[in-house]
């Protein structure tokens, strides 16, 4: 290491393209960033995997390419749910089951049945859904039973960059949360949830909060040997820490591919019928209520490719900023891959409704940036009766942008502000892992000095009169689709 280089916290996010690397300084500045890819194996219809390997291999480049920089600290986030599974020699099974991965239905019924439902959310905050990942455990020991007799340990897919950077097996409570497993609550392994499903707790890493030390870096030929590491976080609570969302007040809304209502509560609440999850936050003590939708900025993307495959973002949005609020009845319903929160139905489908012969594309894209807005606004609402006060919201993600956050201000009926960094779930890592490199004293004073808002957009009142009449039509769209869907079959 050269006498000038520079002293980083790193932010790992091993996402599902790749991974992301940052190197932040001790304000919160970025000093260099990098990324790699990897595959992604769809070997049936349905079905959603990738080989840990892959995520090792592009970890290592992407901390290679940051450069010549002195590593304090590392902190880890991660895709959630997915299932790694190693034998005894902790060597990989198979290939990891993903967090988009939608076999298990069967399994899902099975959990449900034996746990019984209202048991099972009050146990875990949630329902059983495809994506999670006590199902496809169920799924092996029903498919692929010599695979599952050779498990010896399970992880979350960022721990095992963890066991490959220091050797430890652990996981933290906030991704652990997403396994069913957990006894959210009380931020412990459900013996009632294990034993209710005939599955071995020794199977289960240690549990460990966000920004403890899991372990030091043992010398891997990228990092020198004794840099601590971070438990880390599942993705959506460490980007939610990364624009400031350490405490209950500010929400934070993620506008990606699919998009994330994500706000922190006074105490563990969850909704009766797990219309949305309950999940321990990545501030030790803490809980978060998260609403989810699987075609946010996904929606936009699927217009532009079915209808402009090359015309600009930019200019489909300028087209709808030609039309006022509402688009003269225009309504369009989001649910292109199916929905998860709050209606856990993989069959929902998609649909625009109030079509005229005066609606042009513009209007198309404007009915899309809105009835994404009211999708994120359902969840909101369910998120708030559970006691989230969400005075404001802090956006992130590739949508979050120009008009659509006009649209989602005024259909929230919340201030939207903007953060002076953007990176997402590898910042809020990087943050977890200055509190466990000693950096920062704890979570919030990491936010304090690091996270600063640079903008702020208000609800514009007029658009906010028209989106109340239109919310409602658009809160009836769902069950009317149901019901064709059901007569359809």
């Amino acid at each position: 290491m050269s006498a000038d280089a520079i002293t980083v916290i790193v932010g790992l996010d091993i996402g599902t393209t790749g991974v992301k690397a940052i190197a932040v300084g001790r304000d919160g500045e970025i000093v260099a960033r990098a990324e790699h890819g990897y595959p992604l194996s769809t070997p049936r219809p349905g079905w959603s995997e990738q080989n840990p390997e892959d995520w090792w291999g592009a970890t290592r480049a992407a901390i290679a390419d940051l450069g010549s920089l002195e590593i304090a600290s590392i902190g880890l986030s991660g895709q959630m749910h997915g299932l790694v599974a190693l034998d005894e020699a902790g060597q990989v099974i198979r290939p990891a089951i993903l967090w988009n991965d939608q076999r298990t239905a069967a399994e899902c019924a099975e959990i449900e049945e034996r746990i019984g439902l209202e048991r099972l959310i009050s146990l875990t905050g949630n329902r059983a859904l495809t994506g999670f990942t006590a199902p496809k455990l169920l799924w092996l020991r029903r498919h692929e039973p010599d695979a599952y007799a050779r498990i010896a340990r399970i992880m979350l897919p960022k721990d095992y960059i963890r066991l490959r950077l220091t050797g430890e097996w652990a996981t933290d409570v906030a991704d652990a949360s997403g396994t069913l497993l957990l006894d959210v609550a009380r931020r412990r392994w459900s013996t009632d949830v294990l034993d209710g499903l005939d599955l071995d707790p020794a199977i289960l890493p240690p549990l460990l909060e966000s920004p403890e030390v899991s372990g030091m870096t043992i010398g891997c030929g990228i990092v020198p040997r004794g840099i601590p590491v971070a438990a880390g976080a599942g993705d959506c609570a460490a980007a939610a820490l990364g624009v400031g969302i350490d405490r209950p007040g500010p929400l934070s809304i993620v506008m990606g591919t699919s998009g994330v209502v994500f706000a922190a509560l006074p105490a563990f609440a969850s909704d009766p019928q797990a219309r949305v999850h309950s999940f321990c936050h990545a501030v030790p003590g803490q809980w978060h209520a998260m609403g989810v939708m699987l075609s946010a900025a996904g929606s936009l993307q699927w217009l532009r490719d079915r209808l402009a495959p090359d015309t600009p973002f930019g200019d489909l949005v300028a087209e709808a900023e030609a039309w006022g609020p509402g688009a003269d009845g225009l309504l369009f319903a989001p649910y292109l891959a199916g929905e998860r929160t709050p209606h856990a139905d993989p069959s929902a489908r998609a649909a625009f409704t109030g079509l005229e012969l005066r609606h042009d594309r513009g209007a198309l894209v404007r009915a899309v940036l809105e009835g994404v807005a009211f999708g994120l606004r359902d969840s909101l609402e369910l998120v708030r009766a559970l006691g989230g006060p969400c005075d404001r919201a802090r956006v992130s993600g590739g949508g979050a942008r120009g008009l659509w956050l006009r649209i989602v201000a005024s259909a929230l009926g919340l201030p939207i502000e903007l953060t002076a960094v953007e990176e997402g779930s590898a910042f809020g890592a990087a943050l977890l892992g200055g509190v466990a490199g000693g950096f920062f004293d704890d979570v919030p004073d990491a936010v304090r000095r690091c996270v600063h808002v640079r903008e702020t957009v208000e609800p514009d009142p007029a658009w906010q009169a028209v989106y109340e009449n239109t919310y409602a039509r658009f809160r009836a769209l769902y069950p009317a689709l149901d019901a064709v869907k059901e007569n359809a079959r």
